[in-house]
């Protein structure tokens, strides 16, 4: 077991590499409702088109039961202003994330599991739309709102921007989360 350095320094970490914030916390601030899922459902386009996605995500209800099994995450934050190119740093920080995840397990924290943000953009199409398994199982995560996880109001527990989107000049906010022991 390693654990040489404070979850603190994986914070660092992941601002070092363009994150805007990440902060530890506890996953009973972690937020989960129904209803999120329905917002997939019946609001997204790529529902049942990615395997990081509803119906092949965990439903909020093992979401629930899962983050109360864990002590510590790290919540971690992507501001993204129109000019940049959006698509290379969201990958970016997904890329990032899932380091961290890889990293903490090498690190002792054999728990570590981490989410991703929207349906995932690993593959051109996914392998779900032909009834082929997923190619990339190792790097695939389901996204918070996913899982049921309330993303507006868990950045708000913590004191991070999140707004609803009145046109696409706004700036977007981006969480994703890593579960650690």
């Amino acid at each position: 077991m390693v654990r040489e350095k404070s979850l603190e320094d994986y914070c660092q970490r992941l601002v070092a590499g363009g994150a805007t914030h990440a902060v530890v916390t506890d996953p009973k601030l972690i937020v989960t409702s129904p209803w999120v899922r329905w917002k997939c459902q019946f609001g997204c386009a790529d529902y049942g088109k990615h395997y990081g996605c509803p119906p092949y995500s965990p439903a909020p209800e093992d979401t629930r039961r899962n983050l109360d099994s864990y002590h510590r995450a790290i919540l971690a934050h992507l501001q993204w202003t129109k000019g940049l190119q959006r698509g290379r740093e969201i990958r970016n920080f997904i890329d990032n994330v899932l380091a961290l995840e890889r990293e903490l397990f090498l690190d002792g924290y054999y728990r570590a599991f981490g989410f991703s943000v929207g349906p995932c953009s690993i593959c051109e199409e996914c392998a779900v739309l032909h009834n082929r398994p997923c190619s990339f199982r190792d790097k695939v995560r389901p996204s918070m709102e996913s899982c049921g996880i309330d993303v507006f109001q868990t950045a708000r527990h913590h004191g991070l921007p999140i707004d609803t989107l009145r046109t696409q000049e706004q700036t977007r906010n981006y969480y994703l989360l890593v579960l650690v022991d």
